[in-house]
């Protein structure tokens, strides 16, 4: 009995098995082919939120990059086209936005943030070209000259700007009888096309400053710049203004165009000081003249002349200097000072030029934070009187920059300005007709030469007063010369016999 259930069971778990073992590989097989879908979430949750909100930004991401593609294209396809002219209203109003940015990208170095700006508030209008000298435009220059010295520190300096420059220019020269004997005759014989030059007697003005107490080494010569306005010719309107001791390293036009860029009542382009002078804390017991945070350096000024003239030029700086001499009683910095305490008073009169226009290499200076790369010098100011003796971490570099344009032979500035027309020199027209006649194949073509041409004559290079012997006993002696042999010249100082030594330096 017991043996016939047991077998029983065994048959109904045998039928059970093989029952259920089909229907769970049934069921096995069919789940990997189903997928649970999640069911929709309600709008209210904040899953769901944040899902559209996602694919939202991500649509909206899409269309900007899509605009932002149309717009570089339409901007590629506008440069490839030959440049268009706009019209009046569009050329207004594109104009004040494209400058305003240039401006800042190349003065005051934040052009980039300004530029993002730009672009973030989709400024799409046609780019302005900045402000160009035309190509024919005279640049007038003024320079303040008086003595040997300063005749030979100008003539380096005009021999940089010449080497630079692709315009006209016209020389204003404030000078006394010796200058103006030394620059004359070296500008007759130098003869370089379209440069103009005049001269005006320093000796007539001296009576407007010479009432200014003046401490500086520069003398009562230092305070003419203030009667600028009153010297020069009353229909000029705008100059250049550099000491003598400026050597230019790029093309003297580029300053020129900053007078596009004064706004409003400014009639002042200057560069500010890089010193602490005006800040009063040199020493114990400093006192400056006042001026306008650090102050501003007068080696190289933009003056609106028509502007000032307008404004009363002459009165304004007199009544400022009338008054700070009552407490101050002489000037430090000559002619500076003055311009420092008119603009503390009326700082609208100024319109600040980037520092690497008036590279200042005084004692104390923070001319390095200027520049960065050569490439950033424009002008280098020798404004210390050790002048090339400076104490400077560049200082080898300028002064080799100086030295080369001191060497520099004049001579090969001599180049016409193609496409300008000038006015005929008959002396150079009749020389190279005389030159051009002459035969090249004659041996002794170089000597023949030598007879017509006219070499660049600076006279009384030294400081020079001859005085002839009472018995007419002295002898003259004419020499050419290069630089680097006008030592040799020395050895007449030991003759017994009086010599009076005519040189001509060839440089």
């Amino acid at each position: 009995m017991l043996g016939m259930c047991r077998g029983r069971r065994k048959f109904v778990a045998a039928s059970l098995a093989l029952i259920f073992i089909p229907a769970l590989t049934w069921l096995y097989l069919s789940s990997a082919n189903f997928t649970v879908k999640p069911l929709p979430l309600s709008p209210l949750d904040p899953q769901s939120s944040v899902l559209i909100g996602a694919a939202a930004e991500h649509q909206d991401l899409e269309l900007q990059l899509r605009d932002v593609e149309e717009h570089n294209h339409v901007l590629r396809r506008e440069i490839s086209l030959p440049p268009r002219v706009p019209t009046h209203s569009s050329h207004h109003s594109n104009s004040r936005q494209g400058n305003q940015l240039h401006t800042h990208s190349t003065e005051e170095g934040t052009g980039d943030s300004e530029a993002k700006k730009g672009v973030a508030s989709g400024n799409s209008s046609d780019c302005v070209p900045q402000p160009v000298v035309n190509k024919c435009e005279t640049i007038h220059i003024a320079i303040v000259c008086a003595g040997y010295n300063a005749s030979r520190d100008v003539v380096t300096l005009v021999k940089s700007v010449l080497f630079h420059r692709r315009n006209p220019l016209h020389f204003h020269f404030i000078t006394d009888s010796i200058a103006r004997k030394i620059l004359a005759d070296l500008f007759h014989t130098w003869m370089v096309p379209a440069v103009h030059v005049n001269f005006y007697d320093a000796d007539e003005l001296k009576s407007e400053v010479s009432w200014i107490p003046n401490k500086h080494y520069s003398g009562i010569y230092g305070l003419m710049k203030l009667v600028l306005t009153k010297t020069l010719p009353s229909d000029l309107q705008k100059v250049i203004v550099l000491d003598t001791d400026i050597t230019f390293a790029t093309d003297i036009a580029e300053l020129w165009v900053v007078f596009h860029k004064f706004k409003g009542q400014q009639v002042l382009g200057l560069v500010e000081n890089q010193s602490d002078w005006y800040l009063g804390n040199l020493w114990k017991n400093h006192r400056p003249w006042p001026a306008l945070g650090r102050g501003f350096n007068t080696g190289v000024i933009l003056l609106l002349l028509d502007r000032l003239r307008k404004l009363k030029w002459e009165q304004m700086w007199r009544l400022t200097a009338e008054r700070e001499l009552m407490s101050m009683l002489s000037t430090s910095l000559a002619d500076q000072d003055i311009f420092n305490a008119v603009i503390k008073q009326n700082p609208f009169l100024v319109h600040q030029l980037p520092c690497f226009w008036n590279v200042q290499l005084s004692d104390h200076t923070r001319s390095e934070k200027c520049y960065k790369d050569v490439s950033d010098l424009k002008v280098i100011h020798w404004n210390s009187p050790k002048k090339l003796r400076v104490k400077n971490k560049h200082v080898e570099f300028f002064r080799n920059l100086y030295l080369t344009f001191l060497e520099y032979d004049g001579n090969l500035l001599r180049r016409e300005l193609f496409g300008c027309p000038s006015e005929t020199d008959h002396n150079s027209e009749n020389l190279q007709k005389t030159l051009s006649e002459l035969d090249e194949d004659d041996p002794c073509y170089e000597f023949r030469r030598e007879r017509f041409t006219v070499h660049r004559t600076h006279v009384y290079f030294l400081h020079y007063e001859y005085e002839p012997a009472l018995d007419n006993t002295d002898v003259t002696l004419v020499a050419q010369l290069s630089m680097d042999r006008y030592e040799n010249t020395l050895i007449f100082t030991f003759l017994k016999t009086p010599i009076t030594c005519l040189l001509k330096l060839v440089y």
